[in-house]
């Protein structure tokens, strides 16, 4: 490998860095930065990742830094994947209706950050999926406010027994399926059983989970 083409090592920022360099702009800050890039939280790309930090911080795994690139949005410590979709019935741009609430489930090829290496096999990765909705459709809009979200968490198995090969699913059949419906406040506690569960499967299918701990241990 090129020296300098490892693997980047994510540092958290503050957002007071400055911009440096001559000529740089000697009153803006990476809070700046940030507050110009992001400040549309209903915009598509944004709701995403902002329900990505919900998830997070719920598992209170928010001060680790986000990273684009990998098979699975979280890692939990012991090793279980989330994967996390969003939705909302109002979109940032002029609309005639509510949309209609749909999550992309296609299984998909993996790459690993690590390697640089793709898999040939397509599949779903994450262990879990957790699908959210921000529930609100009239004025005023605040996707900070944790009470206008539902949240949908799936063992994966489910969705690959139920829809293997379906590309997208609508709230309605997602909600037919053996799915656990809770709020934020819930939320961890959801996810954290869920994954007990999993890894305990795990260790009565193969007698070795491939786990680590789980969090609700920790």
């Amino acid at each position: 490998m090129i020296t300098g083409l490892s693997r980047l090592e994510c540092e958290r920022l503050s957002g007071t860095e400055r911009f440096k360099g001559d000529g740089a702009p000697d009153d803006c800050t990476l809070r700046d930065y940030w507050s110009w890039r992001s400040s549309l939280l209903l915009d598509n790309t944004e709701r995403g990742i902002l329900a990505e930090f919900l998830i997070a911080s719920a598992l209170h795994l928010h001060i680790t830094p986000r990273r684009e690139w990998g098979d699975a949005d979280i890692k939990l410590p012991s090793g279980v994947k989330i994967e996390i979709k969003s939705a909302a019935y109002v979109q940032s741009w002029e609309q005639y209706a509510y949309s209609n609430i749909q999550f992309r489930i296609a299984p998909h090829t993996g790459w690993d950050a690590f390697t640089d290496e793709y898999s040939d096999v397509k599949k779903r990765w994450a262990h879990l999926y957790v699908f959210c909705v921000y529930t609100r459709k009239k004025p005023p809009f605040d996707p900070m406010n944790v009470e206008e979200w539902d949240f949908y968490v799936i063992d994966t198995k489910i969705l690959d027994a139920e829809v293997s090969t379906q590309k997208t699913i609508g709230l309605r059949p997602l909600e037919r399926l053996p799915v656990h419906k809770c709020s934020y406040k819930n939320l961890r506690a959801v996810i954290l059983e869920m994954e007990k569960e999993i890894i305990l499967k795990s260790q009565s299918e193969t007698g070795e989970s491939g786990f680590g701990e789980p969090l609700l241990d920790r």
